[in-house]
């Protein structure tokens, strides 16, 4: 198994969900990790969730590209290192594109998608020195369109393409890339609360572990875009 204790992950949007779970696998690898959030109450409610001396929260929105800016700055500053980043910040809302309003579509683009760009961009010289990795989640939106996700389909098919485009341009620079497009999460996604009912839904521990595996893989093969199901949907 690689080594990975004191290697320095950085994930956005790490305070619930697929974020939260990935850093739970992570800190159990022995790394150090840094969370962001949009908000302070986020964040502190996460740290004391994860209660790990390795972890440090961080208030930054995404979609400010400043924000991301700031909080690589504040991780080199504590670390000295960054070896991993996570673009895993997202929202949906969704309507028939006559009745998605200007204000959601703009908020997915700034989150999803132009997020997604601006923590590469505060954090790729950092990747460059630690020859690290950088991965995004996107989701089954990504490739599959269904009615009332106009919006959301777009702002994740981008990111896909986005991401595979990105691996073009960093391989030279031994930085690996992987886009991860999950199904059915059993996260607080589109205002979801998680219970008994979403036993059957991938769950975020499985995409921690999943994060693991790519990390563990042998440097010379890169699994660069992942679709992940659930094994079963539910019957409805």
């Amino acid at each position: 198994m690689k080594e990975m204790k004191g290697k320095v992950a950085y994930i956005t949007g790490g305070t619930k969900g697929i974020g939260f779970g990935i850093a739970q696998s992570l800190l159990a690898l022995g790394m150090k990790v840094a969370i962001s959030g949009r908000t302070k109450q986020s964040v502190d409610s996460a740290l004391q969730q994860l209660d790990h001396e390795n972890v440090m929260g961080l208030v930054s929105d995404v979609a400010v590209s400043s924000d991301e800016v700031k909080s690589v700055k504040r991780v080199l500053e504590n670390w000295g290192q960054l070896d991993v980043v996570l673009a895993n910040a997202g929202l949906g809302h969704f309507a028939p594109v006559d009745q998605l309003s200007e204000d959601h579509w703009h908020e997915m683009v700034n989150v999803n998608l132009n997020g997604v760009f601006y923590t590469l961009k505060a954090s790729v010289e950092a990747l460059k020195a630690s020859k690290g990795y950088y991965m995004t989640v996107a989701s089954l939106a990504g490739t599959n369109f269904f009615a009332g996700g106009a919006g959301y389909n777009a702002t994740k098919f981008g990111v896909v393409g986005f991401t595979q485009a990105v691996l073009l341009d960093l391989r030279q620079y031994d930085i690996k890339v992987t886009t991860i497009m999950p199904g059915s999460v059993a996260t607080h996604f589109n205002n979801n609360k998680p219970n008994s009912k979403d036993a059957w839904k991938i769950q975020p521990e499985d995409i921690g572990a999943l994060v693991v595996d790519l990390l563990q893989m042998n440097p010379r093969t890169l699994p660069s875009k992942i679709e992940v199901r659930p094994t079963r949907p539910d019957k409805k």
